[in-house]
C-alpha cells in the first residue's frame, strides 16, 4: 500500500491524565495479540489518503477557530463483543458534523454516521469475557467532566496507526 492509498483516521485527543488511565485499561484488557494502539477517540476512521493536505488543511483552520471542546465521562459502555468507556460531547459531535460538511464526497458509509463517543479498552473477545469485565470495573468509571484538547491524524496501515500531525485547539469559538 503506498503512502497516498493508505486510510486516514481522525481521532479527538484525550486529556493527558484521562489517555493514560484509559490506555493502561486497553493494556491490560484487551486482547494483548491485537492490541497496537493507545486510548484513542475515534472521528472518522477512513478518510482518503490521497487527501492528506486538504484534511490537515481543515483540521489547521478548526485547531485555530475553536477551544478545548467540553465533554463527560459517562461510564461502561458494551460493545457486545468487548468493553468501552462512553464518552458525551453534544459539542464534539457538532465539530465532527461541520468536519464532515468539510470531507463532504470522501467519507464512507461508515464515516457518514455520527459516532458513539468512546474509548475502547477490550475488543474482539466473547461476550462472556466483555460482560465479566464489566461487572469488574462497575463502579471504578465515575462520571466526570473534561474537554478534548485536539484532533490527532494517523495513517492506517494494517497494525499500529502512523501518527501524521496533531492539532491542538486553541481558539475561542465553541461548536
Amino acid at each position: 500500500m503506498s503512502a497516498d492509498d493508505a486510510p486516514l483516521i481522525l481521532t479527538a485527543q484525550l486529556p493527558e491524565d484521562l489517555h493514560q488511565r484509559f490506555t493502561a485499561l486497553r493494556t491490560q484488557h484487551f486482547p494483548p495479540e491485537r492490541n497496537y494502539l493507545e486510548a484513542h477517540v475515534t472521528l472518522f476512521h477512513a478518510l482518503p489518503g490521497m487527501c492528506e493536505g486538504e484534511v490537515v488543511s481543515i483540521c489547521k483552520r478548526f485547531a485555530q477557530d475553536y477551544a478545548p471542546v467540553e465533554a463527560e465521562v459517562v461510564g461502561l459502555m458494551s460493545l457486545g463483543g468487548g468493553t468501552a468507556i462512553k464518552l458525551q460531547s453534544a459539542a464534539m459531535l457538532v465539530l465532527r458534523d461541520r468536519l464532515a460538511e468539510n470531507f463532504h464526497g470522501l467519507l464512507t458509509q461508515q464515516d457518514q454516521h455520527r459516532p458513539r463517543l468512546h474509548v475502547t479498552i477490550q475488543n474482539k473477545v466473547t461476550s462472556k469475557e466483555a460482560k465479566a469485565l464489566q461487572a469488574l470495573l462497575e463502579g471504578t468509571i465515575q462520571p466526570r467532566p473534561f474537554a478534548f484538547r485536539g484532533l490527532s491524524l494517523f495513517r492506517y496501515r494494517g497494525g499500529p496507526w502512523e501518527a501524521v500531525k496533531s492539532f491542538s485547539f486553541r481558539g475561542r469559538e465553541t461548536p
